[in-house]
């Protein structure tokens, strides 16, 4: 009898202690799971995203002399369905712009690129790129060395424009793009008047998951501008800087035009994957929200001459 109640005397302690151990253990571990959730919160790339990131490089930029070139369409009307027709009245009137110097990027802006900024400045993954990389990569086994070389898509504006100023670039003007993309003669397409063919541009594509059909942004050899540049027709549309303006055209100035002062919709050029071939024109115009996520908008940056 004296030996049990020393037992209790002794053990009781002792469970008190293990019981208030656990609660500490407990309240540990849970304060554990909220610091990993917090950090997932701050850093918020799976494996497989760093794997595209870690492969990044940048494009190298090419010079546009400076000097006038022809910017927009002259015809008001032409047999139906010809290139040679205007896509909208928005390209009218042509007008013969000048421009200082500048460098633009040769390729579009890759997805490795993008990711890999997006991890310096500790900025969320996009749902919708999350969602692209975990479908191609599981599904269809699409590895990091691909995913690396794609363009860049699901990016606003604002990203757009952070993206190029982090790299000590900008946005292209409209002008500027449209210069880079036709030359000063006024190409119908990057490559020249030639119809759109698969060797030429990336385009015509469709999928019902919009799950882009893209291709490398090295590629586009065939296809490339007077200046060099790729894939300026199809494959990623391009924001520029602009507000898109209807009747821009007809008041800009002859000499370095910006655009609108505001608007609601940003500039987008260039056709994607999934245009039709009359959107592959040089003068084509169109434009988006700024805050407009789409698997069919990258970005491509500028330069000013120094």
């Amino acid at each position: 009898m004296q030996n049990s109640r020393r037992i209790t005397e002794y053990t009781g302690p002792v469970l008190s202690y293990c019981h208030a151990f656990g609660y500490v253990f407990l309240a540990l571990l849970m304060g554990a799971s909220f610091l990993r959730s917090a950090m997932a919160a701050t850093n918020d790339m799976p494996r497989s995203t760093e794997d595209i990131a870690a492969l990044a490089k940048s494009a190298p930029m090419l010079t546009v002399a400076e000097g006038p070139f022809i910017m927009g369409t002259a015809r008001a009307g032409h047999e139906p369905f010809s290139f040679d027709l205007q896509y909208d009245d928005t390209e009218q009137p042509q007008r013969r712009v000048w421009l200082h110097q500048y460098e633009i990027d040769r390729d579009e802006v890759s997805l490795g690129e993008y990711l890999l900024w997006l991890r310096q400045q500790q900025r969320p993954l996009p749902e919708e790129v999350r969602k692209l990389i975990d479908h191609v990569t599981t599904i269809h086994a699409m590895p990091p060395e691909t995913l690396a070389h794609w363009p860049a898509l699901y990016v606003t504006w604002s990203e757009a424009s952070d993206f190029c100023r982090a790299q000590g670039k900008r946005l292209p003007t409209e002008a500027e793009w449209e210069k880079a993309a036709r030359g000063e003669s006024g190409n119908l397409f990057p490559w020249g008047q030639r119809p759109p063919t698969p060797a030429l541009a990336m385009f015509g594509q469709y999928h019902a998951h919009e799950i882009p059909i893209v291709a490398s942004i090295e590629s586009g050899e065939e296809g490339r501008s007077p200046y060099g540049l790729h894939h300026m027709a199809g494959n990623a549309a391009e924001w520029v800087e602009d507000w898109f303006g209807i009747d821009y055209y007809a008041t800009m100035p002859d000499r370095n035009p910006h655009g609108p002062a505001n608007g609601r919709y940003k500039v987008v050029r260039g056709g994607s994957w999934k245009s039709a071939p009359a959107l592959l024109r040089t003068a084509t115009r169109s434009g988006a929200s700024p805050d407009r996520r789409a698997a069919t908008i990258g970005v491509r940056c500028a330069r000013s001459a120094r």
